[in-house]
């Protein structure tokens, strides 16, 4: 920049405004910074998603099966159901935070957690209404109560997602990894309390998730408040809701896309080839979370930073990060997958004691896919920031056609083997087709660029020249 400087977490300063120390604003402070900025994201997406996944092994242990299939079926819909959050409220925000609401951060805050009020109502109302028709179906293996639980907890749930999320406006992974924290503490405890009192059960545990969830978006809120800035008037609620549609929609229709080629082989599994092939999909599968979760926490600390760049900058900018970014979570996933595939079955025993040996040739497999699904970091984060929602879904949404075309025959003719390579053609297409996009976007967008400067130089009045 020209006229001002950028600091790391996305604000803008004057040269007689930059701050005295210079290694702040050298490569390696701004390196170290944002190692530390990652860390604390990692922290803050690994303590939620591990939480929730230590929650599954031990209600897995602790309660009979058919209890334990009510606690997953309740938390499947109700994750099925907060797409809609996702799409339309959060992910909308880390665009918009970072660009056009950044000076009047914290009325927009104000106005989202409106929106996420009548959200939350919305899915806690049908989450009630399929506890209250479970009930009166007389379902089995305590559902009514799980749906029931999950229905209470889905407004704490969301509000702890969108106050988590509320940190990373202003780059404070750190706030965030300390609610997240203090969530996982509280979750447990409340787990072991129960069991220690024999009062375990699937409504019992969603009421822990809830109250869990309710306190540490009481403790995120009050540290991020002080980091909001309120230079502008808050933005009216419509106007609000209205970027968010706009974008959201498009953000919904991409995460259907892709919860479809992530999650449609498990059924077909069953259907084709049973359970224990869908078992074996699961337990390779898991071997890839880690870089999900990854993925998931660079994506909520990035975006509003390249929103920011795409502001200050233009788009030229967004997408030199993307090309650096890109080439950055290939070498995560090929380093983290390489010590992987050296010792398939080493790895296998190591996480299931000895089960799933069986399909340890698959893991090589199974990494070309995560790679490639990492690898499109860099042009997601880009073309949210640009505020391009639709092209994503695009490329999702082809991706999906394409593996839905190929892989079903194949999950049909080799069972867990063609699942796999299923999977895989949705990720590379997705891969490759959002790095045509953002490369036609930018030229497009340059090409327009030129245009007018042209057009501009030829109007412009003689006495000017």
């Amino acid at each position: 920049m020209t006229g001002s400087d950028c600091l790391p977490n996305g604000s803008a300063v004057t040269r007689d405004e930059r701050p005295p120390a210079p290694d702040a604003q050298s490569g390696r402070g701004r390196l170290l910074l944002w190692v530390r900025k990652g860390g604390f994201a990692v922290a803050d997406q690994g303590l939620v998603s591990g939480s929730n996944f230590v929650i599954s092994i031990l209600l897995a242990r602790w309660l009979d099966s058919d209890r334990y299939g009510a606690f997953a079926s309740a938390f499947a819909m109700f994750l099925l159901l907060s797409l809609l959050f996702q799409s339309l409220v959060l992910e909308p925000m880390a665009v918009f935070g970072g660009g056009v609401y950044h000076n009047r951060s914290r009325g927009y805050l104000q106005s989202l957690l409106r929106i996420q009020l009548v959200i939350s109502l919305t899915i806690m109302l049908a989450l009630g209404s399929a506890a209250a028709l479970a009930q009166w179906l007389h379902a089995p293996g305590g559902l009514p109560g799980a749906l029931a639980g999950i229905a209470i907890a889905a407004p704490c749930i969301l509000t702890f997602w969108l106050a988590r999320r509320a940190c990373y406006l202003r780059g404070g992974s750190a706030q965030a990894a300390a609610g997240a924290f203090f969530y996982c503490l509280c979750v447990m405890g409340g787990l072991w309390i129960l069991r220690e009192a024999n009062r375990l059960s699937t409504f019992s545990a969603f009421a822990v998730v809830a109250a869990a969830a309710l306190l540490a978006s009481v403790l995120l809120l009050l540290l991020v408040r002080g980091s909001l800035t309120h230079e502008l008037p808050a933005p009216r609620i419509g106007e609000t809701w209205s970027r968010h549609w706009g974008y959201g929609r498009w953000a919904l229709g991409g995460a259907l896309a892709s919860w479809v080629s992530a999650y449609i082989y498990f059924p077909l599994l069953v259907n084709f080839a049973g359970l224990t092939s869908a078992a074996d999909l699961k337990a390779l599968t898991n071997l890839a979370a880690p870089l999900t979760q990854i993925q998931a926490a660079f994506s909520m600390l990035l975006i509003p930073y390249a929103a920011g760049v795409h502001k200050r900058g233009g788009q030229s900018m967004v997408t030199s990060m993307a090309k650096w970014l890109t080439w950055a979570s290939l070498a995560v996933g090929v380093a983290y997958w390489g010590s992987i595939v050296l010792a398939p079955r080493f790895v296998l025993n190591i996480f299931y004691s000895g089960k799933y040996l069986g399909v340890a040739g698959l893991l090589p497999a199974v990494a070309i896919g995560s790679i490639l699904w990492m690898g499109t970091l860099g042009c997601s984060v880009a073309l949210r920031a640009i505020e391009l929602p639709r092209k994503i879904f695009t490329a999702y949404g082809i991706s999906a056609i394409l593996s839905l075309a190929v892989g079903v025959p194949l999950t049909w003719k080799f069972g867990l083997q063609g699942a796999v390579w299923g999977t895989n053609i949705s990720d590379g297409a997705a891969f490759v087709l959002l790095l045509l996009i953002l490369k036609w976007t930018t030229t497009s967008a340059s090409a327009s660029a030129v245009k007018r400067r042209a057009a501009w130089s030829f109007e412009r009045p003689a006495d000017l020249t």
